[in-house]
């Protein structure tokens, strides 16, 4: 009883090693046709590319944060003019402290 256990045993390992072969060997396929796609396809993928917007992340600051923040650097955090009133200011704060919180969206 005991060799027909180790038997089944090694079968099955033996099954899960040539499934890992059989699996690669698709990942590997799968890469090579993807590769070959890009190659054959350059020159659409070049034009779509093109296409894109440039300014699509122009609304983005482009450039790093001062030492200490300004009130020009707060106001375009915020979406505000620098001139904006106190309301309008905590508005704007409220509004991205709500879409930015972790908890926001959870369902529990």
């Amino acid at each position: 009883m005991f060799v027909v256990i180790q038997l089944f045993f090694s079968f099955i390992e033996s099954v899960l090693q040539s499934s890992q072969l059989i699996l690669a060997g698709v990942t590997i396929a799968a890469a090579s046709f993807a590769g070959r796609y890009i190659l054959r396809n350059r020159a659409v993928l070049k034009k779509a590319m093109e296409a894109l917007p440039i300014d699509a992340f122009s609304k983005y600051h482009h450039g790093g944060f001062e030492a200490k923040m300004s009130r020009r650097e707060a106001a375009m955090i915020l979406g505000v003019p620098i001139t904006a009133k106190p309301n309008r200011i905590k508005d704007a704060h409220k509004r991205i402290m709500i879409a930015n919180h972790p908890d926001r969206g959870m369902l529990f």
